[in-house]
């Protein structure tokens, strides 16, 4: 076949100017380029040629695969990918009446809480139920007192007495002795509950099993559960008390609030 005329020269001179713009030393002395020589100039050429479009087709690929992410994320992301993974406690389950660990399947919550001061009312709980406290505005002045019966767990009966104004001494204890048997008496004091309270009502509360209630002061603070028709475990918290003293008073004039918690087992199946 007939080669071209120039044709070797010309592809060896294409690829001199190539190479030196990519700033290739080449040594000064180059032999002649001859009809030898021509074809490895030009694969030269042509396989520079392919290495520039493999070069831009990878950084074309890269650029499609790098999420669209300031920079200042991405070096942010690569200073810290030695470091460990910081581990977050879960928030802790809420249990039921707040208690911290939760009761046995087979066991009732309960939560006593008696007021504090003018603005904390006292709160009787049950099962996680609300059954006295200021949201259902039905705590007042004096002593407070639930009925729960025991086999079902459902309240029977809810009702506050002012003990420092009327005579109510006398309707509560007709209403804790109108508790039919099998019942859970909780009683919480907001304010003061013992100005009028009378010794048939305190018979009636210590008949249940209460230590402190003769012991009741002018605004003391006082919790205590009763059980009617059974008895309740020895180790459960039933009563607590907490008298007013002008030097340590948490309010003024008032005691710090006091609270029971725990859990009272059901009723064999």
């Amino acid at each position: 076949m007939r080669q071209v005329a120039g044709g070797p020269r010309w592809a060896c001179w294409f690829t001199r100017r190539l190479i030196s713009c990519f700033d290739i030393h080449v040594g000064s002395l180059r032999p002649k380029p001859t009809a030898n020589t021509a074809c490895p100039c030009a694969l030269k050429v042509v396989l520079l040629v392919f290495a520039c479009l493999c070069a831009w087709y990878s950084g074309y690929l890269l650029a499609e695969l790098i999420p669209d992410a300031p920079l200042s994320s991405a070096a942010y992301s690569i200073r810290n990918i030695g470091e460990r993974p910081v581990l977050k406690a879960p928030a802790p389950k809420r249990q039921k009446c707040d208690h911290w660990t939760p009761c046995p399947s087979d066991t009732y919550a309960y939560r006593l809480l008696s007021g504090g001061g003018k603005n904390k009312y006292a709160k009787i709980c049950f099962e996680d139920n609300l059954l006295m406290g200021e949201k259902l505005g039905n705590v007042a002045r004096g002593i407070n007192i639930a009925i729960v019966n025991y086999v079902t767990g459902n309240v029977t009966a809810a009702r506050c007495f002012d003990m420092y104004e009327g005579d109510n001494s006398g309707p509560m204890t007709e209403f804790i002795q109108s508790a039919p048997s099998k019942s859970l008496l909780f009683m919480v004091t907001y304010d003061d509950g013992s100005t009028r309270l009378k010794d048939d009502a305190k018979n009636a509360i210590e008949a249940l099993g209460s230590r402190e209630i003769r012991n009741m002061k002018f605004r003391s603070s006082w919790v205590f559960l009763a059980a009617k028709g059974f008895e309740l475990p020895s180790e459960i918290e039933r009563e607590k008390i907490n008298h007013s003293d002008t030097k340590n008073n948490r309010y003024s004039g008032w005691p710090a609030e006091i609270q029971i918690e725990g859990c009272i087992p059901r009723e064999p199946s």
